[in-house]
């Protein structure tokens, strides 16, 4: 699946747009990596944990959209953006979203 943050895919004409396509994840951090990650703020540096939690979301939230646009039968996600707030304290929510579209 091609995806793109651009409202086209360069050197392919777009033949029909089929619509949005929306993913979602909401994850929650671990007891043990808050405490790791307050000790973190106090001398600073990139919070290791809270990285690779915020990656596999995106993963897996990027992995939900491909998937929902593949059922509507695109070649490409146009228009692909990305976005993150606070559910809960303690939780986080990564939405991506997108137009999926049908290439000549």
């Amino acid at each position: 699946m091609l995806t793109t943050t651009s409202d086209d895919v360069p050197g392919r004409e777009i033949a029909e747009t089929l619509g949005l396509v929306t993913a979602n994840t909401v994850r929650s951090r671990h007891v043990g990596r808050d405490i790791l990650a307050g000790l973190k703020t106090i001398v600073g540096g990139e919070i290791g944990a809270y990285t690779q939690l915020l990656t596999e979301s995106r993963a897996q939230a990027l992995s939900q959209l491909e998937a929902e646009a593949g059922a509507m039968g695109a070649d490409a996600i146009v228009g692909l953006r990305m976005t993150t707030s606070s559910v809960t304290q303690g939780a986080s929510e990564i939405l991506v979203y997108g137009t999926a579209v049908k290439l000549r």
